[in-house]
């Protein structure tokens, strides 16, 4: 006997009903929240669905080195903390690598122990060298590309999404340079980011800028929900933080370099909040005076988590540990197995599973060093803390 479509699924439908009602789900709720602490929709403390970036480096030539190595140490950070390549838009010059005065080819270090190499871990520049314009990037946060622009440089936020935008290089009162032919004012921004919120392409947007006179960028905001940080006051210059005697230039703007600082002891399910950033701003320091607005957003800073921008958000299935993996599951098992995946929750435990990883890698072939070393430096994807000097 056949029954129509229509009988099948509603019967499916009571059966999925029944078994949800019979199935006890209260040994998944610790491991929700140990994993995401008091968030247990697997959802950032605010509700949006997803994180954007936009990094901008509006500088170019050798002796701008410094606004180059803060960029690809912001990127380099997002992606630690989880952000993918697909939600963060580059903008750089390109041009300092292989510059032919670089004694170290195809690198770029904010340290002068040159403990990491930023440019060694498969970056992706979106908008590289002449491409960087104002027009480029007004274009970019407004939406408004010609119908040819790929994927790759457009910002595809939406109303559900956080953004976070990144700009360094050289300014003044209220404008900010690029690579030394023109210069985008802090009204061009602010009606920019008015259309974002017009068009429903972000949810909350944090607004950081290392530069001289940073402050007075975001002084035209009137836009709801933006959080912005500067490096410097009105009057004020944006001070490099150390030299590299090897390389002859500056390699990061004191600035930037406390902040990342601060993110080196912080995980992918870190509750530290923006607040906490901010308190550790010091103008003896920084040889300048950070500054912070918060009024146009209707959360306070100490609401918000720095993983709200910095991470990616997901949501995540947890399975018991004592439960009876079916056949389809002992085959995703091996399949994982083979790929390098963390097995744990499938009831493996953390250090088996890795080890499984790493020898089905092995056998095929497609294993990628933890660590690996490039003219006697050493290039690491995780934090450094702890490691020897490490790299600040």
């Amino acid at each position: 006997m056949r029954f129509p479509p229509v009988i099948l699924a509603l019967i499916s439908l009571f059966a999925f009903r029944v078994l949800a009602d019979t199935v006890p789900t209260d040994h998944l709720e610790p491991q929700l929240s140990d994993l995401f602490g008091n968030n247990t929709e697997g959802l950032a403390s605010d509700g949006h669905t997803n994180n954007w970036a936009v990094l901008v480096c509006s500088s170019r030539y050798w002796f701008n080195y410094r606004h180059m190595a803060n960029t690809l140490a912001m990127y380099r950070t997002l992606k630690r903390l989880g952000m993918p390549d697909s939600n963060i838009i580059l903008m750089l010059a390109d041009d300092v690598a292989c510059n032919a005065r670089n004694p170290y080819p195809a690198t770029v270090y904010a340290n002068a122990g040159k403990a990491l190499d930023l440019y060694g871990e498969g970056i992706e520049v979106d908008y590289k060298g002449y491409e960087v314009t104002v027009e480029s990037f007004l274009r970019l946060l407004t939406g408004r590309h010609d119908p040819s622009t790929p994927r790759s440089k457009r910002l595809l936020s939406d109303a559900s999404s956080n953004v976070f935008i990144y700009m360094t290089g050289h300014g003044g009162n209220e404008f900010l340079k690029f690579q030394d032919n023109e210069e985008v004012s802090a009204y061009d921004v602010a009606d920019a980011v008015e259309q974002m919120w017009e068009k429903k392409r972000y949810n909350k947007l944090l607004y950081v800028i290392d530069t001289c006179q940073a402050n007075t960028m975001y002084s035209k905001f009137y836009s709801p929900e933006i959080i912005a940080t500067g490096s410097s006051a009105l009057g004020e210059s944006s001070y490099s933080h150390h030299n590299d005697h090897d390389i002859g230039v500056a390699v990061i703007d004191g600035f930037t370099h406390f902040i990342l600082q601060f993110f080196e002891s912080l995980g992918k399910t870190s509750r530290t909040t923006l607040r906490q950033l901010f308190d550790t701003y010091d103008p003896a320091r920084i040889f300048s005076h950070p500054g912070i607005s918060t009024e146009l957003s209707t959360s306070p800073p100490e609401d918000i988590l720095i993983t709200d921008f910095f991470g990616a958000v997901a949501r995540v299935e947890v399975l018991p540990s004592s439960a009876e993996l079916d056949l389809e599951s002992q085959a995703a098992l091996r399949s994982r197995e083979g790929s390098g995946w963390d097995v744990a929750p499938l009831g493996i435990g953390e250090g088996q599973g890795r080890k499984h990883g790493r020898e089905g890698q092995r056998r095929s072939g497609s294993v990628l060093p933890r660590r690996k070393e490039k003219d006697g430096q050493s290039a690491w994807n995780g934090p450094l803390t702890g490691r020897v000097n490490g790299w600040w």
